[in-house]
């Protein structure tokens, strides 16, 4: 610890004589000087033993010491060593009395003590104090490395918490904790994730404090952890007070460690995803053993059990359209943080994303950048899949609630395949293109290809080239109606609605069925087409829902 006014007093060689303030001895001195100004405030950071003889004071004047001992307390001074025998052969009642009111430490120095002696004893403490700052850091810096090579990032945060007599958490790219010390810690920690998806907004390195009031016992400093445009990891450390110069190392050592973990595993992810792209294109290839040896214990659990195939893309937001009737998954805490903060990168997000999921379940998934795409395999109903689900819907949600946005800001659009299995691969994808095709269109951000068998084709009309067809097919009846010469548009969509029942058709419409069959007539020989042709029943009746839809 640094030195202290109490040490000083029992620095056997320095005789020094307490005479005001004797409950303040433990205070730190941060540095011994000597002024002889009658005013050296100015002069003063704070934290210094001052060292006088009085020669430019008045020190028996009773006022002129009161506002001189007023000043220095306010400015910092921990502490006033005034020498007897030189100018005064004891220190003046006057000084001794202001000490006392202003509670501020004063200590009688004997003529055979330099102030050279007091300046060089204050100065071997400070530099002592440091070497035992810094070889415990060396030493804290020995320990984090043994329990990160043996133990993993999990032994470094145990060994960190015990270094800085706190707690200590780690969050992964998308703000969720993975782990914690000691085991209590994860709950405090998780109530920090706010914090932390706003530290991920700075660039790399960024570090904040958060806490340290009355309304929080412990003082938290968030770290981002990483080398790269966007950081990969955050640390926590949770104390009591601000840390010391070996605590500062060793949070310190933790930052260089688990940023070079980091860095090591954005490699091994880089050989990774080129393994996961091989796998991925065997498969898709009608290769399933191939892919299987290729894979190995990397992502061979991957492939022993049903998984989904999804695909996602960017679109512009201008032509992406909010459906009202969304997906019935409610999104996670951690979901809804990601999709906040896509940060113009919705598929580096969602990678992440499905990504860290995996990794705190335990399980294996494989996602391939293709092109302007993702590409992911997940194992159906595991953690990746769920995750890629919730992010999907918690981005539609905010899209739903904001209903804003730049035209050519970039929207994410994700398809995915039904449970399949290795050698359907390569339908999986079609269906995966489908349900992608379906989303774009009905302007939802998530389409499973279950979805598709149990919706509409009717969605699927309101494309501009389909209103075309519409349009002219039908124009011809609308021109005969707007003459006032019958209503033969209506009339069709009545008999077609009753597949060709002529006496429910006439009902429905409030006319004789003789009037019925004549207008039917009519509508053959204006389109000149036949009504007895099933395809063109059909091309009318979606003709007709086409209209009515705009």
């Amino acid at each position: 610890m640094p030195p202290t006014l109490a040490s000083l007093v029992h620095h056997s060689a320095l005789k020094l004589t307490v005479r005001a303030g004797e409950d303040r001895l433990d205070v730190p001195v941060r540095w011994a000087h000597v002024s002889e100004l009658a005013d050296p405030v100015p002069y003063m950071e704070g934290g210094e033993l001052l060292l006088i003889t009085a020669l430019k004071l008045d020190a028996e004047d009773p006022q002129a010491m009161r506002r001189y001992v007023k000043r220095l307390a306010g400015a910092g001074v921990v502490g006033l060593g005034f020498a007897v025998g030189v100018n005064y052969d004891e220190i003046p009642a006057a000084l001794v009395d202001a000490a006392r009111e202003e509670g501020l430490p004063l200590l009688e120095v004997p003529r055979r003590t330099p102030f050279l002696a007091i300046s060089k004893a204050v100065s071997a403490a400070i530099a002592a104090d440091q070497y035992r700052s810094v070889t415990a850091g060396f030493a804290a810096q020995r320990e984090l490395t043994r329990q990160a090579l043996t133990d993993g990032p999990e032994g470094l945060l145990a060994a960190l918490a015990s270094q800085v007599d706190g707690w200590a958490a780690l969050y992964d790219a998308s703000g969720a904790v993975v782990a914690a010390a000691p085991e209590w810690a994860g709950r405090r920690a998780a109530r920090l994730t706010a914090d932390v998806e706003r530290l991920r907004e700075r660039p790399v390195p960024a570090s904040s404090v958060v806490g340290g009031t009355a309304d929080n016992d412990d003082r938290v400093e968030l770290h981002s952890l990483g080398t790269g445009r966007r950081p990969r990891a955050a640390l926590a450390v949770g104390t009591a007070a601000a840390p010391g110069t070996a605590e500062r190392y060793a949070v310190h050592s933790a930052i260089a460690l688990l940023t070079l973990t980091t860095e090591r595993s954005r490699s091994l992810h880089a050989a990774e995803q080129r393994i996961g792209t091989a796998v991925l294109r065997m498969l898709l290839a009608g290769e399933p053993e191939h892919a299987r040896t290729v894979a190995g214990d990397l992502y061979g659990g991957l492939l022993d059990a049903p998984f989904r195939l999804v695909v996602a893309e960017t679109v512009a937001v201008s032509s992406v359209r909010i459906a009202a009737d969304g997906p019935a998954r409610v999104p996670s805490t951690a979901a809804l943080a990601a999709a906040a903060h896509t940060n113009g990168d919705p598929l580096g997000t969602l990678t992440e994303t499905v990504e860290s999921a995996a990794a705190r379940a335990g399980e294996s998934v494989l996602a391939v950048p293709e092109g302007e795409r993702l590409v992911v395999l997940a194992a159906d109903g595991g953690a990746a899949a769920t995750a890629c689900a919730e992010y999907a819907v918690a981005l539609e949600a905010a899209r739903t609630r904001e209903q804003a946005g730049a035209a050519d800001e970039a929207e994410l659009v994700v398809g995915v395949s039904a449970p399949a299995g290795p050698i359907a691969a390569a339908a999986a994808y079609k269906q995966a293109e489908q349900a992608l095709s379906v989303a774009r269109r009905r302007g939802r951000v998530y389409v499973e290809h279950e979805q598709l068998a149990s919706g509409s084709v009717l969605p699927l009309l309101a494309d501009d080239a389909v209103r075309a067809f519409a349009d002219g097919l039908l124009r011809p009846l609308y021109e005969h109606d707007a003459t006032g010469r019958g209503d033969l548009v209506a009339s069709l969509r009545a008999w077609l609605s009753r597949h060709g029942q002529w006496d429910a058709a006439a009902a429905d419409l409030g006319v004789h069925r003789h009037t019925l069959r004549y207008r039917m007539r009519r509508v053959e020989e204006i389109l000149g087409r036949s009504l007895d042709d099933p395809d063109v029943r059909m091309e009318l009746w979606l003709a007709l829902k086409t209209a009515s839809a705009e």
